[in-house]
Parts: C-alpha cells; structure tokens; sequence
C-alpha cells in the first residue's frame, strides 16, 4: 500500500512493452491497456472516444510542437493522464511539482479540468514514439513541446 500511495504522486515514462508493471496503479488503468492493444489507436481520427463514458475516454490529437519557452504547466484534479505519443518526433514535457505551482495563469475550469500556470518546469524529459507518460493530478506538466508535428493519444481517466 505505501508503495503504492508514492507511486501515484510522480509522473511515470515508460515504453508500452512495460505496460502491464502499471496496471495495478489505478483499477481502470487496465481497461486502457486493453483498448491500445485491442485497437489500432495510431489510425483513430483526431477527437474524443469513449471508452467508459466520462471515467475513461482518450483525445486523439495532431498538432505543431511548440518552442519550450511557450511551456505552460497545467493542472487536472478529476482526471489522471496517460499520454501516448503515436506519430512524429519525440515530445518534451515540462514537469513540476503541483506545490510548485504558484503562478496561476488561468482560473481553473471545471468543465475542462485544467488550470494553466507559467512557472518554470523543475525539469524536462521526453516522449518518444511508442512511449508513455502517466500524469496524476500532483504533476504539473507541460505537454507538446519540441519541433516538428505529432499525433497523440491521451487518455483521461476519472480518480
């Protein structure tokens, strides 16, 4: 259990090989493991897709990267995210701690769960092709960052 309780309060980047060591993290995570191994999500068009409602669904997305000096933390707080780079070059991140996060530069808005702040990430890493990042709502994070132009899938799923 106190394993378990750390884990959930830092971002992870995994490859999805690895999938399965995070099932058990979270008792709908296996529900979006099932649906990228049982769907061609690299071919879904761009949008929302149920997959339970509003307890899980995933935003399938193409866009620019933007330049890591326009990087704007963001905070969710029903919603955890798995982030699934599909196609194009690596995505960077920004991430911080939610305690570190000060300087708000939205309100939060509750019908889209998000809260944007401007402080600087504590760091950076990136996704590549094939990988993954989960994001619980103690990670500020700041997501399409980099050059060049990516599809995505992220999955939202309900605390």
């Amino acid at each position: 259990q106190r394993q378990n309780q750390l884990t959930q309060n830092i971002m992870i980047l995994d490859s999805l090989k690895n999938k399965a060591q995070y099932a058990s993290l979270h008792p709908r995570f296996q529900q979006v493991f099932d649906f990228i191994d049982n769907n061609d999500v690299a071919s879904l068009p761009c949008g929302r897709h149920d997959i339970d409602g509003d307890n899980i669904f995933v935003m399938v997305q193409e866009m620019d990267l933007r330049e890591v000096s326009q990087a704007r933390l963001e905070l969710h707080r029903k919603y955890i995210d798995i982030q699934l780079l599909l196609a194009g070059p690596a995505e960077v991140f920004g991430w911080s701690e939610k305690k570190d996060c000060l300087t708000p530069e939205t309100d939060f808005d509750e019908a889209k769960d998000i809260q944007l702040f401007t402080d600087i990430p504590q760091c950076f890493y990136t996704v590549a092709q094939g990988q993954f990042s989960i994001l619980f709502p103690e990670d500020g994070h700041a997501p399409m960052l980099g050059e060049g132009h990516v599809k995505k899938c992220i999955f939202k799923i309900a605390l």
